[in-house]
């Protein structure tokens, strides 16, 4: 969804979601600042660069890092989902940008979201398929 802000820019939306993780991103145009819930980026994914190039993967894909900031409001899950909730919202984002960036980005698989997560309990199991210990006597 596109809106514009005070200063008449165009704001481009997406949402991400992996596990149990679910990132709103906007990306507002600026020179390439990723904000985290009102962080830096390298300060909220802990620098570590794993997570930082799954954010920005879409963006350099097409060859906007620099041209977009990118913040992120992500809640629930560890990092590695929600680094990939927010690489999810940045596709869909800039597929709002411009509906031309769809096809590149479906190619590099930017734009499928990842239906694993994790299984639920079963009753008299300790977890979702670890069965206690049998025992003849």
């Amino acid at each position: 969804m596109q809106a514009t802000d005070q200063s008449n820019r165009a704001i481009y939306w997406g949402t991400g979601r992996r596990k149990s993780a679910v990132a709103r991103v906007r990306l507002v145009p600026g020179n390439g600042q990723l904000r985290i819930n009102g962080r830096s980026g390298q300060d909220y994914l802990q620098g570590n660069p794993f997570y930082l190039s799954t954010t920005k993967a879409p963006l350099e894909t097409l060859g906007l890092e620099n041209d977009y900031d990118v913040l992120v409001n992500v809640r629930g899950g560890g990092l590695n989902g929600q680094a990939d909730a927010i690489r999810l919202g940045v596709a869909r984002a800039l597929c709002e940008l411009d509906p031309d960036n769809r096809k590149p980005l479906k190619i590099e698989g930017y734009l499928t979201r990842d239906p694993r997560s994790k299984e639920r309990r079963k009753y008299g199991l300790k977890k979702a398929r670890k069965a206690p210990q049998y025992s003849k006597r």
